[in-house]
């Protein structure tokens, strides 16, 4: 056995861990040198609880990164279904104030005389062109006779000649 262990007092009581140094020492004077073995252990700087927590710690944030992407993820597509589908209820509206629109008669003969220059019979129609006007995109007084050929010429006389109406050409007067 070891002298260390032994009980130093006659009581049986041993020195264990709840004495103080000085219990365990032998006596000054005795002449025994007890050499004490002391393990070297190097100081930690995290405590193993503390890398436990942590470990538990990022599982759980590995555990919550994949749910958390996909909620974003679904938030930003329910905004984005959200804002279409918020610009097709106005644009629903817009036409259906335009449909109201042509319940109108009034509306549905001004569409009919700007769109398609229809006129009831007994009016006239006048077109006036603006030269200024961007939308001006020309038509056939436009082009020259120096830049057309002879034979476009001859085809347009006939096209012309065939345009005339006979109740606008007069009779002559006898």
């Amino acid at each position: 056995m070891n002298a260390s262990r032994r009980p130093s007092h006659p009581g049986g009581r041993s020195t264990g861990p709840g004495r103080t140094r000085a219990a365990r020492r032998p006596a000054p004077g005795t002449g025994r040198a007890e050499v004490k073995r002391v393990r070297y252990r190097p100081a930690r700087k995290v405590s193993r609880r503390a890398a436990i927590l942590a470990l538990v710690l990022s599982a759980l944030a590995l555990a919550y990164a994949y749910p958390l992407r996909t909620y974003v993820e679904q938030r930003i597509e329910i905004n984005r279904l959200e804002a279409e589908q918020s610009a097709q209820s106005e644009h629903i509206e817009e036409l259906e104030a335009e449909r109201v629109k042509w319940d109108d008669p009034e509306y549905v003969k001004a569409q009919i005389r700007s769109s398609l220059l229809l006129v009831p019979p007994g009016e006239d129609l006048v077109i006036v062109i603006d030269e200024d006007d961007p939308k001006h995109t020309g038509g056939a007084d436009d082009e020259t006779d120096e830049d057309r050929p002879w034979y476009d010429e001859l085809a347009d006389t006939f096209a012309d000649a065939d345009r005339v109406d006979p109740d606008e050409t007069e009779e002559p007067a006898e």
